[in-house]
């Protein structure tokens, strides 16, 4: 949609009833402008019959990674060669995933497409998940194992060595995706990780273009970062950290000017809304519109675990979003969302809800 029809839609979505006159003095049009406008909308699908009838979808389909985390502490430090004494962990992963409980707990209807095995892990996954998610879409693919991420630390809390078994994610092909065509072309919006092949990305961004829906792209790792599609134009999201940034663009990010040339370099490319986190240092975000800013940190002392943050970062700035917020605003919600995951034991915060973002929110104003 062009800036205008998203004007008049929005209107047409707070009052359905809204005259065209109303609608021509609210958008500082004249009223056969406006009347194109509306019938372009209805051409297009977003609009259905009289009364302004919206084709509006509530549901966010998120496409990517559903792991089971598996963590062994050693009890002492690490030998080769002989059984280590260790205390085991376990718990659901994967960057899809975890935004899609961020979001299932905002109280968004979220759909996940993924890949997964028919084992034990899946069944765990689904056990923990399905309250926030519907799982229904998940191809089940025989002799795959699901993936899975598992970390050995040390007694200092040292990773050791790592192991990432996600060869399942291969199968999220563009073929399988194809078989979900009316959800992902009625989709509030699209969320893929950089779990997902290649092809299958570059799939999406023609199918998101075709379709008029907003797709936001996740990286997973730097090494991932060569899964992004050749063409970037129209994405409407991408949020990365400082690592994955420079990693694609073979240049080191050392001050803040080399920070904001490189989301200038994101949003060159097509990109319509771009983001790169650094931690402790804060978020520099930006559009064409809104202009380029930085957004610090929140300092805490209370860190308990960092994994989910940078996803719980990802779903509260899509939430936000997805709300109307500014980008100033959208940006402060991530940060927010982020660090009160630091400060919680869980991948996914347990507390979260709409409501308390708010109050979260408003407590670091």
């Amino acid at each position: 949609m062009t800036e205008k029809e998203q004007l008049v839609f929005s209107l047409i979505r707070k009052n359905p009833y809204i005259s065209q006159q109303e609608l021509a003095e609210a958008v500082g049009l004249s009223r056969p402008s406006v009347a194109n406008i509306v019938s372009g909308l209805t051409r297009k699908g977003h609009i259905l019959g009289r009364a302004y009838i919206l084709n509006e979808s509530k549901e966010i389909v998120c496409i990517g990674g559903a792991n089971l985390d598996r963590k062994f502490y050693l009890k002492d430090q690490a030998q080769s060669g002989t059984s280590n004494p260790v205390k085991s962990v376990r718990s659901v992963g994967g960057v899809a995933r975890n935004i899609a409980e961020n979001l299932g707990r905002l109280g968004m209807e979220v759909t996940l497409i993924t890949a997964c095995g028919s084992d034990s892990d899946w069944a765990f996954i689904e056990e923990s998940s399905s309250l926030y998610m519907n799982l229904e879409k998940a191809a089940k693919i025989r002799g795959m194992s699901t993936g899975s991420y598992t970390a050995v630390l040390d007694p200092n809390g040292e990773l050791v060595i790592a192991l990432a078994d996600m060869e399942v994610y291969e199968l999220l092909t563009p073929g399988l995706l194809l078989k979900q065509e009316l959800l992902l072309s009625r989709a509030k919006c699209i969320i893929a990780d950089l779990n997902c092949p290649k092809e299958t990305l570059q799939f999406l961004c023609h199918f998101a273009k075709k379709h008029e829906r907003p797709l936001v792209l996740i990286p997973v790792s730097s090494p991932k970062m060569k899964h992004l599609p050749d063409d970037l134009n129209g994405i409407t999201w991408l949020i990365t950290n400082r690592d994955e940034s420079e990693n694609y663009f073979k240049s080191k990010i050392t001050n803040r000017t080399e920070w904001c040339q490189a989301l200038e370099k994101w949003l060159s490319l097509g990109i319509l809304n771009a983001i790169i986190t650094d931690g402790k240092n804060g978020a520099m975000v930006g559009n064409k519109t809104e202009g380029i800013f930085h957004i610090p940190s929140i300092e805490t002392m209370e860190i308990v675990d960092v994994t989910g943050a940078g996803d719980a970062f990802s779903a509260a700035v899509i939430y936000s979003w997805l709300e109307g917020n500014n980008l100033r605003d959208i940006a402060k919600a991530g940060t927010v969302n982020a660090v009160k995951t630091l400060r919680s034991a869980y991948t996914v915060r347990q507390d979260l809800s709409p409501a308390q973002l708010r109050k979260d929110m408003e407590e670091f104003e």
